[in-house]
């Protein structure tokens, strides 16, 4: 059994591929199983280290803004897209798989294309509410389309009736206990966890109004605050202190770079300041978790504007976009979660429900299921 994945870019593409691939070698040890990758990106660090064989394409994606050096980018990208019809051939033909998935990416158009047209079964997963340009346009040509979310489907014209699968999440956080994490934080049982984060490089606009936060609720010791402030937000401990407050002399909130035990500091929490990644909504869900969101319009087809109306519509979750973000608003949010707890736990229960803990089984059986038919 062969089974080629296509996925890259950014976490968001890979770590779904990696747990459905690890699923399949589980099932199938003797499996043979290959990823392909954009050269250059984060794939070629996390596909090796989680033991699978990774070939890489030149491709990058079109540049929308029309400035001088985007329109020389859009050139290269047109000789990319040109040269990675052969490069992507011959990896189909040495391969020769059984089956070829698509994750996400500018590698996963021109691979899973090249399959459709061999006659090879291909399959795609989208992860967000609202798909991605290339996803649309291979959901015409794949046998079948996978969708974290049904709000996905409308947007789409699939030659086949699309599955809802769900996005798989880590297993490590599947399994955690919330009293063992906070146990094992020092957290007490009448603190209130308050985990807030941008992601790895930091959200200013998130920094900002966290900094805001933390100044005004500190002296609560009910509540508890970790804040990871990414690599461009190390700037937020001056800022607390322009407020009066030295964070390192409290004992209830601590500031972080980046937080490298999510498995332990969000089972843990009470209440969730995030962003709207696929991922990061998934894992709220698993663990029953109330958010707050703060989507980031710097994506493509605002789409995590999208994946957040999906839980705000059945009161899964509190948003607040950024061109609304004000101090005094965002405080009105995190009273209605921190300080109402019939509230909080209402957004529980409804996160809760639009859980699907058994993503990763779904995605495999149906990959499987095009090798078999």
């Amino acid at each position: 059994m062969k089974v080629l994945f296509a996925a890259g870019g950014t976490g968001g593409h890979i770590n779904p591929a990696l747990a459905v691939a690890g699923e399949i070698r589980e099932r199938y040890p003797d499996a043979e199983i290959l990823f392909v990758g954009a050269k250059g990106k984060m794939e070629a660090r996390l596909v090796p280290a989680a033991g699978f064989q990774l070939k890489t394409i030149r491709i990058s994606g079109f540049q929308r803004k029309i400035t001088i050096g985007n329109i020389f980018r859009n050139i290269l990208t047109l000789i990319y897209l040109f040269t990675s019809v052969f490069a992507v051939k011959k990896i189909l033909r040495d391969f020769a798989p059984d089956v070829v998935v698509g994750f996400g990416g500018y590698v996963s158009g021109p691979v899973l294309r090249a399959a459709a047209k061999m006659g090879i079964p291909t399959a795609i997963h989208e992860q967000n509410a609202y798909p991605g340009v290339t996803n649309k346009a291979l959901a015409k040509q794949v046998d079948r389309v996978m969708l974290t979310a049904v709000e996905a489907e409308k947007y789409m014209q699939c030659k086949n009736k699309p599955v809802v699968t769900g996005l798989p999440v880590r297993g490590a956080m599947l399994k955690a206990d919330r009293d063992f994490a906070r146990a094992e934080m020092g957290i007490r049982d009448d603190q209130k966890l308050i985990l807030s984060m941008g992601g790895s490089l930091g959200a200013e606009t998130i920094n900002k109004a966290m900094v805001d936060i933390i100044a005004d609720n500190c002296n609560k010791k009910d509540l508890y605050f970790i804040h990871a402030m990414g690599q461009y937000g190390l700037w937020v401990p001056d800022k607390l202190k322009e407020k009066g407050v030295d964070a390192a002399k409290y004992s209830n909130v601590e500031l972080r770079e980046y937080i490298n035990d999510m498995e332990k500091c969000m089972p843990a929490a009470d209440v969730v300041i995030c962003r709207a990644g696929a991922s990061s909504l998934s894992e709220l869900q698993a663990l029953g978790k109330a958010s707050i969101l703060i989507p980031s319009p710097n994506v493509a087809e605002n789409h995590q504007f999208h994946n957040a109306m999906a839980m705000v519509n059945r009161g899964a979750a509190l948003i607040i976009e950024e061109k609304d973000l004000t101090k005094e608003k965002m405080q009105e949010l995190f009273d209605s979660l921190v300080l109402d707890d019939e509230k909080r736990h209402d957004v529980e229960r409804e996160a809760a429900a639009m859980s699907v803990t058994d993503a990763k089984e779904k995605i495999a059986d149906i990959v499987l299921s095009l090798i078999k038919s």
